[in-house]
């Protein structure tokens, strides 16, 4: 495992790491100009399969932080590819918005409503019920179910929002399959992020702040992970978990500083 001097290559989640609330978390703008000036291959990785790259680019812009729209790799352009991967030119029924509709026709696939061969669920803030109802049915007729990211819930001003998980589980109880789950803390989603810069997992580090997804899924793919404490981890909850990341961090700020000056995980 890669000390983080050696670490040629990072990636790193977005909520709750880079902004929080969309307002930019200490540190963020100034990791991500070190990295640009230094020319460190990076990618911001998010499981919201919501937005395209560019629209996030834009939010984040607006945050007052810059990430170009090639830097962003979202559980739907991760989901697009591994699809690409199994069946080129293939045909699927997508629940979904821009998101994972761009990035499934960016791959070549077909959207139809006619025998698809998979039924792909991604967010959205309006799940239609007649749209759910025809994935059970594609389901049932043998169309493979594909789930852009487990997340149950989103937020939302109001307060959670049902999201990509609970309809998946709604469907998986109507059809009694479970989909194949692409965003984090799948690690195909760190691996097809490694393969759209060129990294290595030998060399490439992993920022997050949840231990159930970032972490998890880091130390799967054998990644350098490093957890920060300005998501939803706390003390209690690193300790809930039977594995550790190789370093705990305050924030992103402390990448700044030499990795000598830097506790280890303990």
């Amino acid at each position: 495992m890669a000390r983080r001097d050696e670490i040629e290559c990072w990636l790193t989640d977005m909520d709750g790491v880079l902004v929080h609330e969309n307002v930019p978390i200490p540190g963020a703008r100034e990791l991500l100009a070190k990295w640009r000036d230094e020319g460190t291959p990076f990618l911001v990785l998010t499981n919201n399969s919501i937005f395209t790259p560019r629209d996030l680019s834009a939010r984040l812009r607006a945050s007052g932080i810059e990430v170009p729209e090639e830097r962003i790799w979202t559980s739907a352009l991760a989901t697009a590819d591994f699809l690409k991967s199994q069946a080129p030119g293939g045909s699927a029924f997508v629940i979904g918005e821009a998101g994972i509709l761009t990035a499934m026709h960016e791959a070549g696939f077909i959207m139809t409503e006619t025998d698809p061969d998979y039924v792909v669920v991604g967010e959205t803030r309006n799940y239609s019920f007649e749209a759910i109802t025809k994935a059970i049915r594609f389901i049932g007729k043998g169309s493979r179910f594909i789930v852009t990211n487990p997340d149950a819930t989103g937020p939302s001003a109001e307060g959670p929002l049902p999201a990509t998980g609970a309809i998946a589980a709604l469907i998986t109880k109507a059809t009694g399959r479970q989909p194949y789950v692409v965003g984090k803390p799948n690690p195909m989603m760190f691996r097809s992020a490694l393969n759209r810069i060129g990294a290595h997992s030998e060399n490439t580090g992993m920022i997050g702040d949840r231990m159930d997804t970032d972490v998890v899924a880091g130390i799967e793919a054998g990644l350098h992970t490093v957890l920060v404490m300005t998501g939803i981890s706390d003390e209690r909850e690193i300790a809930r978990y039977p594995f550790r990341p190789n370093e705990i961090l305050g924030s992103v700020a402390d990448l700044l500083t030499p990795a000598d000056d830097a506790d280890p995980a303990e």
